[in-house]
């Protein structure tokens, strides 16, 4: 029986939706707005939306500031959990600056390093990937200086429109080169590599799930247990599904 008021239908169960790499605040237009019409679409796909890092191609979260340029796309992640979406996200290397604005404000777990939890019924280790070994100098030098305190506090102290405009050009000039195909190769074979070491030592879990090299992934392991990488979004509008069956590897048409 419908409830006097807005009329919400139920979301399909047990779907898990992955997907990471959007960059959005960077990536073309186009790819925003088809984004966020994914996001319209999400709950005719699954309950549980997992966004596993740089969602943004820049976020840091002042106590009283957010970024304007996200507002749409905040807005559109606050409209999933009023339909009853569950949202938990990863950061990634380009905003792993969340803090409590994303459970008080929207509801949605947000995880800095990556998180293990169930995926459709399925145990999965969920992080961005950048943080695996070998990649290039500008890469890692990024990944420390987001961890570390000093510079989390310096950027707090700074005017935003100061610390968004420097951030920014810190990040194309560290990222210079990244995603050339022979660096993206390497990042993915490594990432495949550590996924498989994981999963044979570890019965209980079923998949190990990373983004961050944009190459979509899915490699059967043992029994039960995949890697999966959704690719990114920003090229080709790429996600992946989780079901008690398994995950699946797809592309957003809308």
């Amino acid at each position: 029986m419908r409830s006097e008021g807005l009329y919400t239908p139920p979301v399909p169960t047990n779907t898990t939706i992955v997907v990471s790499d959007a960059h959005l605040g960077h990536a073309p237009d186009g790819v925003t707005e088809a984004f966020r019409r994914f996001l319209e679409a999400v709950p005719s796909i699954g309950n549980h939306l997992v966004i596993n890092g740089d969602l943004f191609e820049f976020w840091f979260e002042y106590r009283s500031v957010i970024p304007r340029e996200a507002f749409p796309t905040l807005e559109a992640l606050s409209a999933l959990r009023r339909a009853g979406v569950r949202l938990t996200l990863t950061g990634g290397n380009h905003d792993r600056w969340g803090g409590p604005f994303w459970i008080e404000q929207l509801g949605a777990a947000f995880h800095p390093d990556g998180i293990e939890l169930e995926l459709a019924g399925l145990r999965a280790l969920v992080a961005h990937g950048d943080a695996i070994g070998g990649e290039r100098r500008g890469a890692r030098v990024l990944h420390r200086l987001t961890r570390h305190r000093a510079v989390v506090g310096l950027f707090r102290a700074l005017h935003p429109d100061l610390a968004f405009a420097l951030v920014r050009r810190m990040s194309l000039h560290l990222s210079a080169g990244a995603r050339d195909e022979a660096t993206r190769q390497r990042a993915s074979e490594r990432q495949l590599s550590q996924a498989r070491s994981i999963l044979d030592e570890r019965d209980d879990l079923n998949l190990v799930v990373y983004g961050h090299t944009h190459l979509p992934a899915l490699v059967p392991a043992r029994d039960w247990q995949w890697y999966l990488n959704p690719g990114a979004w920003a090229e080709g509008y790429r996600f992946a599904t989780v079901t008690a069956q398994g995950p699946t590897l797809r592309q957003f048409e809308g």
